[in-house]
């Protein structure tokens, strides 16, 4: 590594720590004086709502680092300017293009750290802390703990079997008043009523069961059955599956995706279990989004340079402005791409890579006309 490389890496990650503590405490300190209401009414203790606002880091992180990595640059950057340190740098041969490689290192890797930490690390980081943050409400066995009316299509066999609808209890993983229709291998359709159904060694066990059986192509049962506990070995979705199931069928109210946060094996996976659905404007867009989400960082370091390198003797607390503004411009950008794709007005890829595309295409532009 050249020496200026590790000169402006060193100029570059000091202010960046600063940055990155200062958003992170800000952020954390307003999430819990905005949700302390929440807390109190759950009877959350102190080391629980630790235990959530670390759950939520994943979500923070999101906002804070491209945040603090471009707050971070325009400063570091506006200070060598104001002591014509770029100026000196560029006599010497040194093109701005040059300068970028450190910074783009330090945006590749907050990107890729983003993505382990959502992809890998933490991927159902949000499901865990909703989970936290209503433990108690749901372990008191109350009717608010179930969600009703879940419903969802299995395909084992080339048949399309219904399981529900039933009420899904998410915290332990039981149904209760559910009913199945299924297609066995030979050609026979079962249709199930049961109190209560519990996931176990793999597969679903139902109890106090009401069960019709139909022979191929006749509408009329022709055995039924009444008793106190039945398995069902082909019917092996996981409770996971089920909240992954619930979680994703949110996406048809427009209000609830905008806020929702689906990993891409989420996506992967139900797109697996659906093949049926091809493909879905929803869920290519969140595809895209989250593809599209690490290189974030990239796009500060492009948008930062010319904004920071032409900024000669103004004042250092400019850079905080201006990152503000396009902060503030990126995300607006994001929001309003999203919402588009989701509703279906706008092509998925582009929905998720539109403020990417505008801001880094943006970042070049003024970066080869910066004198």
């Amino acid at each position: 590594m050249r020496l200026l490389d590790r000169y402006l890496l060193r100029e570059l990650l000091v202010p960046l720590g600063y940055c990155l503590s200062g958003f992170l405490i800000f952020w954390l300190a307003f999430i819990t004086f905005s949700e302390m209401d929440e807390f109190q009414r759950q009877g959350l203790k102190a080391g629980e709502i630790a235990t959530y606002l670390f759950l939520t880091l994943p979500k923070t992180l999101g906002y804070v680092v491209p945040l603090g990595l471009l707050l971070a640059m325009l400063y570091s950057l506006t200070h060598h300017a104001r002591h014509h340190e770029l100026t000196a740098m560029r006599c010497a041969g040194v093109s701005l293009w040059r300068l970028l490689v450190p910074y783009l290192g330090v945006g590749a890797a907050c990107g890729m750290g983003m993505f382990v930490l959502n992809e890998v690390l933490m991927p159902h980081s949000l499901d865990e802390a909703e989970e936290l943050l209503t433990r108690r409400q749901r372990q008191s066995g109350g009717e608010e703990a179930w969600q009703r009316h879940v419903v969802f299509l299995d395909f084992t066999g080339g048949h399309t079997n219904v399981v529900g609808p039933f009420d899904f209890h998410p915290a332990t993983g039981q149904m209760r008043k559910a009913r199945v229709i299924w297609h066995a291998a030979d050609g026979r359709r079962l249709e199930l009523a049961a109190e209560r159904g519990v996931y176990s060694n793999g597969h679903w066990h139902f109890f106090q069961v009401q069960q019709n059986v139909y022979a191929p192509g006749q509408p009329i049962p022709s055995e039924r059955h009444l008793t106190n506990a039945m398995a069902l070995p082909d019917l092996t979705a996981s409770p996971a599956r089920i909240r992954s199931e619930i979680k994703v069928s949110s996406l048809s109210d427009l209000r609830a995706a905008r806020g929702m946060s689906l990993s891409l094996r989420e996506i992967y996976d139900y797109r697996r279990w659906h093949p049926e659905r091809g493909r879905d404007a929803q869920l290519d867009t969140k595809w895209h989004a989250r593809l599209a989400a690490p290189v974030t960082c990239l796009v500060v370091v492009l948008i930062a340079v010319p904004f920071a390198a032409r900024s000669g003797r103004r004042n250092v607390f400019v850079g905080v402005a201006s990152s503000v503004f396009l902060a503030f411009a990126y995300f607006l950008v994001q929001r309003f791409a999203e919402a588009l794709g989701l509703s279906g007005r706008l092509a998925p890829w582009l929905a998720g890579w539109l403020p990417n595309l505008l801001f880094g295409l943006a970042g070049v532009w003024l970066t080869a006309r910066t004198r």
